[in-house]
This record gives C-alpha cells, structure tokens and sequence, in this order.
C-alpha cells in the first residue's frame, strides 16, 4: 500500500493525457490540463505531508488542522499563479482552471483515502467527500483564481494581495479540517456548499448579463 498514490495516479491522471492531443478547441485542453496537473500535485502534496507528519511527531490531527492547509493550498496555487503571470490574467479562463486544479487534486485524494479505507467505505461517504472535499478543494484554488485577475491588473495590490488570497485559502482549509474531525462534522460539509452556491448563482447572472448586452449591442 506504500506506493498506492503513484499507482492511483498512474492509472486515473496518466489516461487523460493522450486527450489533450485530441480536444479540438483550446478551452477543453486547458481545463483538462489543469485537472491533471490537479492530480499531480495531490500526488506532490502527499510525499511532502508525509515527511511534514514525521518531522510533526506523527501528530495527525496537529498537522491535518495547522500544517497541509498551509502545504496543499501553496501547492496548488502556484499552476494558478504561473498560468495568470506568464499567459493570460481573464478572470473566466482563471476561474475554470484554478477550479479543474481543485477538482483534479480532490479526485486522486479521495481514491487515496478510498483505497486504504476500503473495508469502512460507504456510499454515504463518498457522498460526503463530493459534497466536501471537493468542493472545499475546489473554491480554495478558485479563491485565488479570481482573486489574480483583480491584484494582478493592481500593481500595488499584487505581492500584498497574492499573500491575502492564500491566507484565505489557508484559512478556509483548515476551519474545514477542524469542522471535519470535531464533532460538528456537519458544518464542514455545509461550509463549502454555502461558499459554491452563492458563486455559482452570482456567475449564472453575469453570463446572462453579458449576453444580454452583447445582444443589446447587436441589435442597436
């Protein structure tokens, strides 16, 4: 069981790749890149937790709550904030890859936890894991994905403004780790909900927005 998360890896990120040869437009391969790229750092953040859990005692629950908040979400943000320096900083385009990343990276973790758990696992949990860890995983990365677009374009805003952006990130992590091991488990899985939501309603009204004016537009 030692090597299960370069064996999951191999076997769930590795058959994706030959799709990014054969999506037609851009936009799909980037998602999918992205996703990817997600499980890969999973992949990373695993080996480093690790090493972090000896040097920490093996204080599960210490370094679970204080130290792969900081760990997982530095790791994660760095795609997100190479993609909006060196490519592009469109606030849909970092939104859509930072939350794939989030997505990819949610993915082989609960095929880690799922494979050396198997005997106590329940549907009801792998529910849970969607409705949580996803997308807690998720909105953490897409956190800092919109944010970029709005420090990078303020210049004097972006070193202060990339470090808010992760201690948000940071912060949301860790209270739902926290939520998740006491024994008000239940908010840890409404939290993100409360989060996903609202956003996704708030983004539906815009695309309808900028349709509509992009129809006013034509039409005048």
């Amino acid at each position: 069981m030692e090597h299960i998360s370069g064996i999951l890896f191999i076997c769930i990120a590795l058959p994706m790749i030959p799709m990014l040869f054969i999506l037609p437009d851009k936009k799909s391969r980037l998602l999918l890149g992205y996703m990817i790229i997600g499980c890969a750092i999973c992949l990373c953040a695993g080996a480093l937790n690790t090493l972090l859990l000896e040097l920490c005692g093996n204080n599960t629950v210490y370094v679970t709550t204080t130290v792969t908040p900081i760990s997982e979400e530095i790791l994660k943000a760095v795609p997100v904030l190479y993609f909006a320096l060196i490519f592009s900083d469109d606030r849909d385009t970092l939104l859509s890859i930072s939350f794939a990343l989030g997505v990819g990276f949610a993915v082989l973790e609960d095929a880690v936890i799922l494979a050396q758990n198997i005997d106590s696992i329940s549907i009801a949990w792998a529910l849970a894991r969607v409705i949580g860890a996803a997308l807690m995983h998720g909105a953490c990365t897409a956190m800092i994905g919109m944010g970029m677009h709005y420090v990078h374009r303020r210049r004097k805003l972006f070193y202060c403004g990339t470090f808010a952006l992760l201690v948000t990130a940071i912060l949301f992590h860790a209270t739902f780790n926290v939520l998740v091991q006491s024994e008000y488990r239940i908010a840890a899985f409404i939290l993100p909900t409360a989060l996903y939501l609202p956003a996704v309603i708030r983004e539906i009204m815009l695309r309808r927005r900028k349709k509509s004016d992009s129809g006013n537009r034509n039409n005048s």
